[in-house]
């Protein structure tokens, strides 16, 4: 029997469902007195932290957090990662979707040569818009981090908490949670589970932050980008000695001249167009190095419950 899990809930704007997941939990097959339920407030302006203020209060295993203001899902889980007392963590996402039962199915694919277990739905109840960006995204980060398993990572997932001696507190703005596991095992399981449809609220997540997620993910720990935009100017420059050799041998084999204005304007405009691209990508690194040189915070605790 396992001395206690911490199990690690970000939240935000998801008030209503928090004392059913409480619930839930504490009535799971694999709950133990000694584990902890840590909820980290992610910056919420409603009602959020009262409720939690109560649970923790009513609730001795509850632990809560309220960050000074909202900096993601990951950052969130990497503050109660931090905070986390026991040697397995658990992590939730907030919208009931993941049954707390299930966590038993991950524990038990936690073997002795396994450090990271993620639970991946066997039918996703998610709009199938959401459902092929996380494809997409998964995908890239196969591709950017050499990251084998990506395509099985998901929000639900059970891991051994001496994996974050890898990484610190604060490693920048942009943080992605699997890309620092990456960084610490490559030990990697995955197993099916069920996925509920959410009956309470609605995501908090649409296509703009998802990209922006992917964005920053893959411009954060990876050099791929750079790479492309390596291989992009080299194809510019390929392009550009065969429009040259174009521009001047064909006048001397055929006697006809080539098309002014049209040719020098399409030819300016691609050229043009991947040179801003290439500029966007290394502009994204130095803006990453910019904030890190300037130590900024992945996250500000703001207040704890005194659990």
């Amino acid at each position: 029997m396992r001395n206690g899990i911490s199990v690690i809930i970000p939240t935000y704007r998801s008030a209503r469902t928090l004392p059913i997941l409480v619930d839930s939990i504490a009535h799971a097959s694999w709950w133990t007195p000694e584990s902890e339920i840590i909820i980290v407030d992610d910056g919420n302006t409603d009602e959020t932290w009262a409720v939690l203020h109560e649970l923790a209060n009513s609730n001795r295993t509850v632990v809560a957090i309220r960050l000074s203001k909202n900096v993601g899902q990951h950052a969130a889980l990497l503050a109660g990662v931090h905070e986390a007392r026991h040697s397995i963590i658990a992590t939730l996402d907030d919208d009931l979707q993941n049954p707390p039962e299930e966590v038993a199915h991950l524990l038990k694919t936690l073997t002795d040569d396994v450090d990271v277990v993620y639970g991946v739905p066997r039918t996703i109840r998610q709009p199938f818009w959401r459902s092929f960006a996380s494809v997409a995204a998964k995908r890239m980060m196969h591709r950017a981090l050499g990251f084998s398993n990506a395509i099985n990572i998901s929000s639900f997932r059970v891991f051994r908490s001496r994996l974050r001696e890898s990484f610190s507190e604060d490693v920048g703005p942009g943080v992605s949670l699997d890309a620092l596991l990456s960084w610490s095992t490559s030990r990697f399981a995955s197993v099916e589970v069920e996925h509920h449809e959410r009956k309470i609220g609605k995501s908090n997540y649409n296509f703009r932050k998802l990209f922006r997620f992917m964005l920053d993910t893959v411009t954060g720990f990876s050099t791929v980008p750079l790479r492309i935009a390596t291989s992009l100017g080299l194809i510019t420059i390929a392009l550009s000695v065969a429009v040259l050799s174009w521009v001047l041998v064909r006048p001397l084999a055929t006697g006809e001249s080539v098309p002014g204005f049209p040719f020098l304007a399409a030819t300016i405009a691609i050229f043009s167009g991947t040179q801003l691209l290439v500029l966007g990508v290394i502009g994204q690194y130095i803006g990453r190095m910019h904030f890190r040189v300037m130590n900024k915070p992945t996250y500000t605790i703001a207040e704890r419950t005194n659990s």
